[in-house]
């Protein structure tokens, strides 16, 4: 016992001093790029796990007494440790708006857009021509009223924010009638009950889950009925024996006892969507023509923008959104609403968004070309690592964020299945590899298998060099490994 506390003791004088490590050259270097408090940082985590090593195996790492490994893995930690948290990933999962990876990306235009806006002034809420102070929304409400017939428009931050800043808005302290097969819940536990009291308002539901008559509407509107709200029920799909109300049914009920029609329609499409194989969605420019006074809907779902809630409708009633000071807290910033606004002047050009906006270009990519991109980034794995197992696999994509639940777009995907040789080569660390490279991919596990859904492909070539750079990777870590073992056994 003693003689192994000895041998420890030893070890712990051997691990270099803090100024010894900050004095050589290529740290030195480092200190330039990074800054001396991360370096120490990170050289100070380094002699912690040395530590920590020589505690509970008896034995130095083995960058203690080699100055390039020491380099190599301080250089590795640093940028790891520099690395934004936003950094850019490849979305494989089989889910196109996948909410955790930042739903819509936006087409190049827009991108423009909000780099100018980040460079220089704009006139952000200044009236050229009058010379004075204007309204930030103006230019947004301008497209919406050419591409909806909208009579004016709001911009908020989301569409929660929307819906809450319409109801606050249109019916404080009053009623609002809704469906109970409409009392949706979104991601994060957002329910229509819970934004409805936030907004100050009283909500009264009629009908069953399943069926809801106009009558049921008609029955329930008293002297303190603000609004009848028609909620689009996106994230999920009743069949059967049911029965709704249409909006221009609702349209003639609340034009005779003088109230309002409101509706949360969600994803939001400005385009007919059944040339891209999906169902047909309800669109804004539709629920107005059918007599709705209110709708809103996300920028970032199908609208394919950036992240905002537009509520879009009668005039009046949009005033009343603008002064509510609510509207100060929800607004968006310059590159929101420059982003916005580039994504908008696209659909003027409605015949050109399969190219220019990612998400259509992406639904509307032909099954034959995808399967031959499998065949060829097969081939090319195969030639890289021949342990690793792929296999070029029929599947499904979802739109996500609610969209089209009921709606799979046929694809293909490359599945990974790992060789069984060691310990470490399990499928979840399959995954983790992949999702530990400088540009991570992100896939699904399932059935035994990590699979890549080619639908998410934005860029082949950028595609082929990050999976091709993961399974070389992927193939010197089993040959460290297969060593490291065959050292053990040796000795």
């Amino acid at each position: 016992m003693t003689q192994a506390i000895d041998s420890c003791n030893a070890l712990y004088r051997l691990l270099p001093a803090m100024d010894s490590l900050l004095k050589i050259s290529q740290v030195m270097s480092f200190i330039d790029k990074f800054g001396k408090p991360q370096v120490k940082a990170e050289l100070t985590r380094m002699l912690t796990a040395a530590r920590s090593l020589i505690a509970k195996q008896g034995t130095l790492p083995a960058w203690c007494t080699d100055d390039a490994a020491l380099v190599r893995e301080l250089e590795q930690a640093l940028h790891h440790a520099s690395r934004h948290s936003l950094s850019p990933v490849i979305n494989l999962s089989g889910t196109i708006l996948h909410t955790n990876l930042g739903r819509s990306q936006m087409c190049e235009s827009a991108i423009s857009a909000v780099t100018e806006v980040m460079r220089h002034p704009v006139p952000l809420e200044f009236d050229m021509g009058a010379g004075k102070r204007g309204h930030r929304d103006s230019r947004i409400s301008e497209l919406v009223h050419e591409l909806t017939g909208a009579e004016a428009c709001c911009v908020v931050n989301n569409n929660a924010a929307a819906v809450l800043l319409m109801l606050a808005s249109v019916a404080p302290g009053k009623e609002v009638i809704v469906s109970r097969g409409e009392l949706v819940e979104i991601g994060g536990a957002f329910r229509i009950p819970d934004i409805m009291a936030q907004a100050g308002c009283k909500l009264v539901e009629v009908g069953c889950t399943n069926r809801t008559h106009l009558k049921d509407y008609a029955a329930a509107i008293t002297d303190n009925t603000a609004a009848i709200m028609k909620v689009h029920t996106s994230n999920y799909h009743i069949a059967g024996f049911t029965k709704s109300v249409s909006e221009a049914e609702l349209a003639g009920l609340c034009r005779e006892r003088g109230i309002a029609l409101i509706s949360d329609l969600g994803s939001g499409a400005l385009t007919e969507l059944s040339r891209f194989g999906l169902a047909c969605e309800s669109m804004p420019q539709q629920m107005l023509s059918d007599g709705v006074d209110l709708v809103s809907f996300s920028g970032d779902k199908l609208l394919g923008g950036p992240q905002a809630g537009l509520v879009v409708g009668k005039k009046a009633l949009i005033d009343k959104l603008q002064s509510h000071p609510l509207k100060r807290a929800l607004r968006c910033d310059k590159m929101v609403l420059a982003a916005l606004e580039a994504t908008l002047l696209e659909y003027r050009k409605p015949e050109q968004l399969d190219t220019v906006m990612p998400i259509f270009r992406k639904l509307s990519r032909p099954l034959t070309e995808l399967e031959r991109l499998g065949r060829l980034l097969m081939q090319g794995c195969e030639e890289l690592d021949t342990t690793l197992g792929v296999a070029l696999e029929p599947c499904q994509t979802q739109v996500g964020s609610g969209s089209q639940p009921d709606v799979l777009l046929e694809s293909v995907a490359l599945c990974f299945t790992p060789s069984l040789g060691l310990a470490e080569d399990s499928l979840i660390s399959l995954d983790r590899h992949f999702k530990n490279q400088n540009v991570p991919l992100i896939g699904r596990l399932g059935a035994g298998k990590l699979w890549l859904d080619l639908r998410g492909s934005d860029d082949d070539g950028e595609l082929a060099a990050a999976l091709y750079e993961c399974i070389s990777r992927w193939q010197d870590k089993r040959t460290r490994q297969t060593g490291a073992a065959a050292c053990e056994v040796a000795a």
